[in-house]
């Protein structure tokens, strides 16, 4: 992937901007499918969101444990894209847009 554009409204009514757009898609998942977080714990998770600057595969804010929000809290990895089959778009945590692919 050749990186990422801001939504057109980036998510937000103001439309901000991101500084993380050339990020590439990301390497490959760590785990396959799995939030192993979650599963250590015997938890489910709603989705999956894969981190472009590491591959650390994590749950979405909407599981218990929203492990994706908290590596990048851990971490400072910016951008993590959505790893659910059939979505294409990632969410900066840093700018606090959506992206989609160019």
């Amino acid at each position: 992937m050749a990186g990422w554009t801001v939504r057109p409204d980036g998510g937000r009514p103001e439309g901000r901007g991101c500084g993380h757009l050339d990020l590439p898609d990301g390497p490959p998942a760590a785990t396959n499918g799995v939030c192993r977080e979650c599963a250590l714990r015997g938890w489910t998770w709603v989705g999956l969101r894969l981190c472009l600057t590491c591959g650390h595969l994590g749950c979405c804010d909407s599981s218990p444990g929203a492990h994706a929000t908290g590596h990048h809290e851990a971490s400072g990895h910016p951008v993590a894209r959505s790893a659910e089959p059939g979505e294409r778009w990632a969410w900066c945590y840093a700018d606090e847009v959506y992206l989609d692919p160019r």
